[in-house]
């Protein structure tokens, strides 16, 4: 089954945000923010503003009748900063307007004075004055000390690994409606409906079943409309609220970029230790996270860190430490593979220069020391039905890794300008939401006595064709035609409670919860089918009934009619928990994890030592997917997260200056993978595996474990310039631009 959205998105005819019909008198919102990094807010003067032709009104802190507080893990942030900013672009005020053009003009005409304060912008100055989110969090295992005294090699080092922008096509955005009784509908571009529920309710001082939120699908996500997409709706809400006025935002991309957190910067130390036969003995490592001025889901990113510190390989001793570091920068948030991506690049450095001193290749460790079933993860996790060695020797084998060596050996030697980088990435990636009770969703499925069906889940479809994957579980189970079934938006009163639709698990959770509610309808329907056919096992195939597997003349339609007059349910709610998992963080043990995604990646660069430009010649990738449910979809996502990943490690660069401002604030100084620096091949190729009864219909998640396949793109890069530079030692500073790339060409040894 293709994407269903794919011939609604070519023609322009699929609905998003700022696609919905304007209601009549419908005003228009716009944030006003702080221009300083860190200050007090002295005074505020909005009188030129407010007399500004359409301008209605202008809200603050003060106009708020519930809290001003929009924390989510940790009650920090408020919605308008009121006596001090910790960050420039954090929000002071709302404009209201007949049009967006009056507010920006209105914008121009409003006067805050500030008394400056000191500026944080680093994330270990900040860890220096103790200046943190929460107290730092550690994951044991084994004995380092001990393990030390038995390494034949150890070696240290320190890594530095920059943010990411989310850069969705759709900006972020609400449009908010006064209902009666109080009550308001929200239309929100978010990944996360009952989150922004949640603080809809808490900022305006109402109960959340005044508070509807619905999402018919975003312009992408990538975790940057997880709780970052909440703040936004709460505004117009609150206008809505106080005006009794359909109130709408849809930001402009150069303020979306400067208001809204990104992936988070890490800076980490590692010390690494390893046997005569390159095993790997012990390994400590210190993240430094830079939260930015409020926790945001820094928390829950830093955890995941510490999780996926050792990526795919199994290391018996190890101390994994994380600082979450409050700076004065937009609060960085979650972006797909939360917090994983940073962990598993320190210790690919970590191994990286190992070989590199050793003067062997990575991969010689890293192969050596992958995951095997019954290894115990720092965190306690036994690992359970491995394909850590599987991917491995399958992308070794597949894509003929020794011929493909050697040919580079020879094109390098044969090359002065010119230089190939090759390297290898293995991955491993937890399944589950970490925090234990976020796992769970709910799916309602009516069907209409016409036969027709419709289902509403928890899930957010952005692009990753979630509802692709619904539609498929709801008529495979039923046994009918696709236009049988029609998926409703999300909907926060009609389906209450969800997670948001992250962390890789939107398809696994509703779709079970969905595969619940049909099987439950499925069950009535036979039981009436079973009236006629008695003692007889009851399936349904293409909209036919069969009894005994032999056709009958009762069809979908009739069996609904059937079921309809005979009074029986037609409507089921069903409720989906993940078992197994458990986590106890007053131990830093568990199983927190329903399951692992592994894979194998082999990057292939040239690098113009001239100039310091680079290509990507082929990524070839064996990858863990389960039974597939859609090959197509996967397949899509192992190319997007690719491709993202390669331009978090090589083109994407965040940068803010010592004031605190984003300095590539626009698309023209923050550069994403465009149709030319995107790999020139990238074959895939599905490990023929069982699945896992956990993921559904054993189709393992696919939405985050791709990119990390792009932290490879690093070290094929570096392991190129080594070929021109051999003698020269290298920082480990992603992402690995050109301008770097070039310094590093011809950085003296």
């Amino acid at each position: 089954m293709i994407n269903i959205d794919a011939h609604n998105h070519v023609k322009g005819k699929s609905i998003y945000l700022d696609d919905i019909q304007e209601l009549q008198g419908t005003l228009y919102a716009l944030p006003f923010d702080a221009t300083v990094a860190h200050a007090k807010i002295k005074s505020i003067d909005l009188e030129q503003a407010l007399n500004r032709l359409g301008i209605i009104t202008i809200l603050t802190a003060k106009d708020i009748p519930g809290e001003n507080q929009i924390g989510g893990i940790i009650p920090d942030e408020p919605l308008f900063a009121n006596e001090e900013v910790h960050f420039r672009g954090q929000v002071i005020a709302l404009i209201i307007g007949t049009t967006e053009h009056h507010c920006r003009q209105a914008a121009k005409l409003i006067k805050v004075v500030y008394d400056e304060l000191p500026i944080i912008t680093n994330a270990r100055e900040a860890q220096k004055q103790n200046k943190l989110i929460m107290p730092p969090r550690c994951f044991t295992l084994g004995n380092t000390s001990d393990a030390w005294l038995q390494c034949e090699h150890i070696f240290e080092g320190n890594t530095d690994v920059n943010g990411q922008e989310h850069l969705y096509i759709e900006t972020q955005g609400a449009y908010a409606r006064p209902k009666e009784d109080g009550s308001i509908i929200i239309s929100s571009s978010t990944q996360g409906p009952t989150a922004v529920q949640k603080m809809v309710a808490r900022v305006l001082g109402i109960p959340m079943h005044k508070v509807e939120i619905d999402t018919v699908r975003l312009g992408g996500g990538f975790g940057g409309k997880e709780d970052q997409a909440t703040p936004w709706a709460v505004m117009v809400a609150l206008a809505t609220h106080l005006l009794q006025k359909p109130v709408k935002m849809a930001m402009h991309r150069m303020d979306d970029m400067r208001m809204t957190g990104k992936r988070h910067p890490y800076s980490a130390d590692f010390k690494i230790g390893l046997s005569k036969d390159l095993k790997i003995l012990a390994y400590e490592v210190t993240h430094y996270q830079n939260a930015g001025a409020a926790a945001d889901l820094s928390p829950a990113v830093m955890e995941r860190t510490l999780f996926h510190s050792t990526n795919a390989y199994f290391v018996p001793n190890v101390i994994a430490k994380a600082y979450s570091c409050k700076t004065n920068l937009p609060p960085n948030t979650a972006f797909r593979g939360f917090g994983g991506p940073q962990g598993k690049f320190v210790i690919e450095a970590a191994i990286v220069k190992a070989a590199e001193i050793l003067k062997i290749s990575p991969a010689v460790i890293q192969k050596n020391n992958l995951v095997v079933d019954g290894n115990e993860l720092s965190y306690g996790q036994i690992l359970q039905q491995t394909e850590a060695h599987s991917t491995w020797d399958t992308c070794m084998k597949g894509y003929n890794y020794k011929a493909q060596k050697e040919r580079i050996e020879t094109f390098n030697k044969n090359n002065s300008r010119f230089k190939k980088g090759l390297a290898v990435q293995p991955i491993c990636f937890g399944i589950s939401f970490t925090n234990t009770m976020m796992n769970h969703a709910r799916a309602l499925v009516h069907i209409y006595h016409d036969g027709s069906v419709v289902v509403s889940t928890g899930a957010v479809e952005m692009g990753q064709g979630v509802n692709t994957k619904l539609l498929q579980i709801a008529t495979e189970t039923f046994g009918i035609k696709p236009s049988s079934v029609r998926i409703e938006s999300t909907n926060t009163l009609r389906v209450a409670n969800t997670s948001p639709t992250a962390a890789s698990a939107g398809a696994d959770l509703n779709g079970k919860a969905l595969q619940m509610a049909c099987n439950a309808l499925l069950e009535r329907l036979k039981t009436v089918a079973n009236k006629e056919y008695e003692n007889s096992t009851i399936t349904i195939k293409e909209e036919i009934v069969f009894a005994n597997n032999i056709s009958t003349e009762i069809t979908w339609q009739d069996l609904i009619t059937k079921a309809f007059t005979q009074r029986v349910a037609l409507s089921e709610n069903s409720h989906y928990a993940t078992p197994t998992i458990h986590y106890d963080k007053s131990k830093e043990k568990g199983h927190p994890f329903a399951y692992h995604v592994y894979g194998t990646a082999i990057h292939e660069v040239t690098v113009d030592c001239l100039k310091g430009i680079y290509e990507f010649d082929s990524v070839n990738i064996v990858h863990d997917f389960g039974k597939s449910m859609n090959p197509t979809i996967d397949n899509g996502q192992i190319e997007g997260g690719l491709v993202q990943g390669i331009g978090w490690m090589t083109l994407e660069e965040i940068i803010y200056n010592e004031q605190g401002r984003l300095v590539s604030n626009a698309l023209s100084t923050y550069k994403i993978p465009d149709i030319y620096s995107v790999p020139k091949q990238i074959n895939i190729m599905h490990l023929e595996t069982e699945g896992h009864e956990l993921a559904i219909k054993k189709s393992k998640a696919v939405g985050e474990p791709p990119l990390m396949y792009g932290i490879g793109a690093y070290f094929a890069i570096r392991n190129a310039i080594k070929a021109f530079n051999p003698d020269v030692e290298l920082a480990i500073n992603a992402p690995y631009t050109p301008e770097k790339v070039l310094m590093d060409l011809y950085k003296k040894p």
